[in-house]
């Protein structure tokens, strides 16, 4: 690739959000992207949401609490992030000092984008003796202007570390907060944002499945809309939900969150049936397609040319590393 043609697909990452380059077809992308990895001191960080090509190539999959802590404590000289732009950028937040790439900057999260931080800001105001505790799964904006951060598998450890009569936000997702409200007790206020794909699920749809599989269990992420977290055998995060098909002794899941999971669930119990809810059909409604804007192509141009990067002033790094830290101190004392 020569030089003007480097620098015309350069430009065009902020067109298209990554490097479109031809390659070529006889290219072995899982061997590449481990040399890549060896003379570059990169780690790989890829969500359970993945393609399956992906998971495989990673140095480590997990959910977002995780990511965050490998994240936190990783030696490499660059992190390469196959998620969505929030998890990149809070890799950065933790590591100003190393390079963070993603394979498509357009990779973004339908319930990130429904809590803009002007919006978001004036909310607060409207409630100032509130904290406020802010799902991970939201921009840098958001987090700066959050108290702490939480995740699905930490959020009722971090809401229960504050006092029961202090006033609670909880932004961005709304079913997350009222399912935490629900099993702490809790009033919190809060945001109405969602994610577009743990609301597609259909009360109805899984209805039927479970009468055609009758011995299956139900679990859900708790993103789910309240319906569904009130049929469900089982709530859980996503590294929660995989443990539990480990250790249960069902041999059959109707599995209520994103489908990149399934690969998982079934590389460590393959004698077991999983059964993405709703069923598959042709629209693929249980699949993020902010995820799925990631490949194994994009994944290996962006650790040849260290392209697309993540970048943040600095004075709203720092401010958005504060709820972070207090997230991350609170889940190492309570073992997580």
């Amino acid at each position: 690739m020569n030089t003007a043609t480097f620098h015309t697909a350069k430009a065009e990452i902020y067109k298209n959000g990554f490097l479109d380059i031809d390659l070529d077809p006889q290219l072995d992308l899982f061997a590449e992207i481990e040399r890549l990895k060896k003379e570059k001191n990169a780690i790989l960080l890829a969500h359970y949401y993945q393609e399956p090509d992906i998971q495989d190539v990673a140095d480590y999959i997990g959910d977002s609490l995780g990511l965050a802590q490998q994240a936190e404590k990783t030696t490499a000289d660059m992190i390469v992030f196959a998620g969505v732009h929030f998890m990149a950028e809070t890799a950065k937040i933790l590591n100003p000092a190393k390079k963070v790439v993603i394979p498509d900057l357009k990779a973004g999260c339908s319930l990130s984008d429904s809590c803009p931080p002007p919006l978001f800001k004036k909310f607060k105001e409207q409630h100032p003796d509130h904290v406020v505790v802010s799902y991970i799964n939201c921009s840098a904006g958001i987090k700066a202007l959050s108290d702490v951060i939480c995740t699905s598998s930490n959020a009722k450890i971090i809401v229960e570390s504050f006092p029961k009569e202090q006033p609670i936000i909880f932004a961005p997702d709304k079913n997350l907060g009222a399912y935490i409200n629900k099993v702490t007790g809790r009033n919190m206020l809060l945001w109405n944002g969602a994610c577009m794909v743990h609301e597609i699920f259909s009360l109805e749809r899984i209805t039927k499945l479970k009468v055609r599989h009758p011995n299956a269990k139900l679990i859900a992420h708790p993103e789910c809309e309240d319906p569904i977290l009130r049929m469900a055998d089982f709530i859980g995060s996503t590294t929660g939900l995989l443990k539990f098909t480990q250790s249960d002794t069902t041999q059959e899941y109707i599995v209520a969150t994103e489908t990149g999971i399934l690969h998982q669930m079934m590389k460590y119990s393959p004698d077991k049936t999983f059964i993405p809810a709703p069923p598959d059909n042709s629209c693929a409604c249980n699949d993020c397609p902010h995820m799925k804007r990631n490949t194994l192509e994009k994944l290996y141009l962006c650790m040849e040319y260290e392209l697309p990067e993540i970048t943040m002033d600095e004075e709203l790094r720092l401010a958005a590393k504060k709820p972070m830290d207090r997230m991350l101190e609170i889940s190492k004392r309570a073992g997580l």
